[in-house]
């Protein structure tokens, strides 16, 4: 039997078969869109893929660093776009949360996923709030807050800019392959202030640290060729922050590669494809799928060269009941020349099956 993310987001051809649905009025993302704030934090309807994404490192009152993951995406799935129903599935909101602790030995997780409606889920135009149930992700008094809570553990934690937006790509328009409609528009606050409680165990602790957000927004995110991503976002010890990415084709090898560095000062630096290289170093084999991902890496970028090394290796997120795939992201260390350097997240999709955005919502966070 289907899913229900597979049946309402059904592939475009079958849906085309059905009923004939809207399909073409998917929003395009072209060059020049000027970006405003606060206007562009909260959803963009007309568009096809959304995702917030919240991703940083917990420093406990007692006891080791955690990793921590919030995401909330929303999809709008090819069908007739016109139906009135208050039931059609005009937009569908899936959520992913995950915490890393090197004590567990692998990801304690959950997802959540529910059509737009009825006061339940959605996410608002404007200001950011997004929700399922009693998950959310909001901006209030000048912060953003997220809360998302399951099997005895809950996260409640405030986030706070001490960096301006960080515009990704071309001012926003991040092209994610050859074909210019291939884009997105996409822009992230490095380096927030963490603050909160993560309840546990029956323990509720209180945690700080330091966090990434990422936003984009699309209707047609890769190329046909493209089976997978790799992906960073950094907060830097020195207070710069750096994102990288390349999507990968079935060999293996970049067919797009991007990145931005803002340096500690606030200048930018905005990466050549030729100057982008991701080379890994160790395989980790996931016992549960079989999959093979690099989890340790090289990267180059520019003149100076970082490597990862992970919190720990089993970060697999199995997200099958919700975004139909499985892909790996987790905490990851940054060192340069054998140094300390920095802290962030690191993304791997694509390793155990192909990915297909054309027919289902977005399996993950990208560049």
């Amino acid at each position: 039997m289907m899913s229900l993310g597979a049946a309402l987001l059904a592939p475009r051809a079958a849906a085309q078969g059905a009923g004939q649905p809207d399909i073409s009025s998917f929003a395009p993302v072209v060059p020049g869109y000027a970006i405003r704030f606060p206007h562009d934090e909260g959803s963009h309807p007309a568009f096809r893929l959304e995702w917030w994404y919240v991703t940083g490192w917990l420093t406990p009152e007692t006891g080791r660093p955690l990793g921590f993951q919030v995401t909330f995406f929303r999809a709008r799935p090819a069908v007739r776009h016109d139906n009135p129903s208050s039931f059609a599935p005009h937009h569908i909101l899936i959520a992913h949360a995950a915490l890393a602790d090197p004590g567990h030995r692998r990801l304690l997780d959950a997802q959540r996923m529910a059509r737009a409606g009825f006061g339940l889920a959605g996410a608002d135009e404007g200001r950011l709030r997004v929700w399922i149930d009693d998950w959310s992700l909001a901006v209030r008094n000048g912060a953003y807050h997220a809360a998302v809570g399951w099997e005895g553990t809950r996260f409640d934690f405030s986030l706070f800019a001490r960096q301006p937006p960080l515009l990704q790509g071309e001012r926003g328009y991040s092209r994610k392959g050859p074909a210019p409609l291939s884009a997105s528009y996409y822009y992230s606050i490095p380096h927030l202030a963490v603050s909160g409680t993560l309840y546990r165990n029956k323990k509720r602790t209180n945690v700080a640290g330091t966090a990434w957000l990422d936003h984009e927004w699309s209707s047609q995110y890769m190329e046909e060729q493209a089976i997978g991503w790799d992906w960073v976002g950094l907060n830097m010890d020195d207070g710069a922050a750096l994102m990288l990415f390349r999507m990968r084709d079935r060999n293996g090898d970049a067919i797009w590669s991007g990145g931005t560095l803002r340096r500690a000062d606030g200048t930018l630096k905005t990466f050549s494809r030729s100057e982008i290289r991701f080379i890994p170093r160790r395989i980790w084999q996931s016992p549960r799928t079989g999959a093979r991902y690099p989890v340790t890496w090289t990267l180059v970028a520019g003149g100076f060269k970082l490597a990862l090394e992970p919190l720990m290796d089993d970060q697999e997120h199995d997200t099958r009941h919700s975004t139909g795939t499985i892909y790996w992201e987790g905490a990851v260390s940054v060192l340069h020349q054998g140094m300390h350097a920095g802290r962030g997240y690191l993304e791997l999709t694509g390793y155990w099956r192909p990915l297909d955005l054309s027919s289902r919502a977005p399996v993950s966070h990208a560049a």
